[in-house]
């Protein structure tokens, strides 16, 4: 195997794995940025070792155990043993060496849900809290985030490292929050696991369309938070919108791992048991009695299209609904975008056109991919052929996806050809 070819299944492995391997770390040396810079050590010995040895068998747990001694030797070298006992609750033997082994694969409690709130805590800034949680969990790059908040790369980048240095001098711990302070820390993890699940979804780059390890992780994230939080009705919205667009997995790609787009999916190949699950966690969030917030009126548009049949049969009028709805209560130009499409598929393309524009000289939509890539559907609606290529031809340029860009170079050419 080449090394190039090695290289790119370490970064694939890398990002499945280093969550884990990084929750794991904190809980030991108990500092979240120096977690991640064992891990990161970890990462170049692999770097360095598999184009040579091959990859193990399991890459996963070669990277935690090579992880793994570095924090042991941080510990040791920093006479740090005697006070790390004390934070576990252990007896202290110095007759016997500690099982180490033992310290890291603890299976008390959830080391990635500690994680989450660790890196959610009060004392850093809302937009710091989400940065450094999708780095840490999610194994987003500095540029995916940047992508995902449309926001310029130096400024996530910046926000990461204040976060890992404010959290290292308050010596924040590494622990789920008591009650009391649970809701303060809760809409921080809802928008860092709802940004995991999307960047799952729909990968922001690379060569697959979809990250299904990345959805499920989110997903379990947040079942496990409606177990802690079951009188939250947005836990539950946020819960249910994951249920029901995981149900879309196998029919959202092709053989090929082509991109399969909403309308032309074999809905057929959707997983109706977790339709039925997101249905259910709709139910729960409604009986609670409160306003809707964002993640139950997005559960809510999710759910119109699971009830429909066939893609004709959708109640596209009700889903314009919600997102005038959704635009009210968290405006953004992204969901504008979304309502547009709502507007076009229930009133025409023209109606959801005449948002569209009203968009193009939003400064934070100058490189979002899909915004002409939306214009360009519109107007090939609308039998502006030359147009909507143009525009798909400009949304490619932009699409960092390869699937996506491909599929969007397609549409171009079609367009063109007609």
């Amino acid at each position: 195997m080449k090394d190039s070819t090695v290289h790119r299944t370490i970064n694939g492995i890398w990002r499945i794995e280093s969550s884990k391997i990084i929750a794991g770390l904190a809980r030991m040396v108990r500092d979240v940025g120096l977690a991640e810079d064992m891990a990161q050590e970890a990462l170049i010995v692999a770097l360095e070792k598999w184009p040579e040895t091959g990859i193990p068998d399991n890459p996963g747990a070669w990277l935690m155990t090579t992880a793994k001694r570095r924090a042991i030797d941080h510990l040791r070298r920093n006479k740090l043993r005697e006070r790390k006992y004390e934070e576990l609750g252990w007896e202290i033997d110095w007759q016997h060496e500690p099982d180490w082994d033992e310290a890291l694969d603890d299976p008390v409690g959830d080391d990635l849900l500690r994680l989450i709130f660790t890196t959610c805590h009060p004392i850093l800034s809302a937009e710091a809290r989400v940065a450094l949680t999708l780095r840490l969990l999610g194994g987003l790059t500095t540029e995916e985030i940047a992508s995902a908040y449309l926001i310029p790369e130096p400024t996530v980048a910046q926000r990461i490292v204040r976060a890992k240095r404010t959290l290292a001098a308050a010596r924040v711990p590494f622990e789920l929050p008591p009650k009391a302070e649970l809701a303060a820390r809760l809409s921080s993890v809802l928008e860092v696991i709802y940004l995991m699940f999307n960047e799952g979804y729909a990968a922001s780059s690379g060569a697959s369309w979809i990250r299904p390890m990345l959805c499920s992780e989110a997903l379990r994230l947040g079942r496990i938070l409606a177990q802690i939080s079951p009188a939250e009705p947005e836990v539950h919205g946020l819960v249910a919108l994951m249920e029901i667009q995981s149900s879309r997995f196998r029919a959202r790609v092709s053989a090929a791992g082509e991109p399969i787009l909403l309308m032309d999916q074999n809905r057929a190949q959707w997983d109706h048991l977790l339709i039925r699950r997101g249905l259910a966690a709709i139910e729960r969030a409604e009986r609670l009695g409160r306003a809707f917030g964002p993640y139950l009126i997005q559960a809510s548009i999710a759910a119109c299209h699971a009830r429909a049949r066939t893609a004709s049969e959708t109640d596209w009028i009700r889903i314009a609904a919600l997102y005038d709805a959704l635009s009210q209560t968290v405006p953004s130009p992204v969901v504008e975008l979304n309502r547009a499409v709502a507007l076009s598929m229930a009133f025409g393309p023209e109606v959801g056109l005449e948002v569209i524009d009203s968009l193009v000289q939003e400064p934070s939509m100058k490189n979002y991919h899909l915004l002409p890539s939306v214009r360009g559907d519109f107007l090939m609606k609308l039998g502006c052929k030359k147009e909507a290529g143009e525009e798909f031809k400009r949304a490619a340029a932009l699409a960092r996806n390869e699937k996506e860009r491909d599929l969007l170079l397609r549409r171009a050419s079609e367009c063109m050809a007609e």
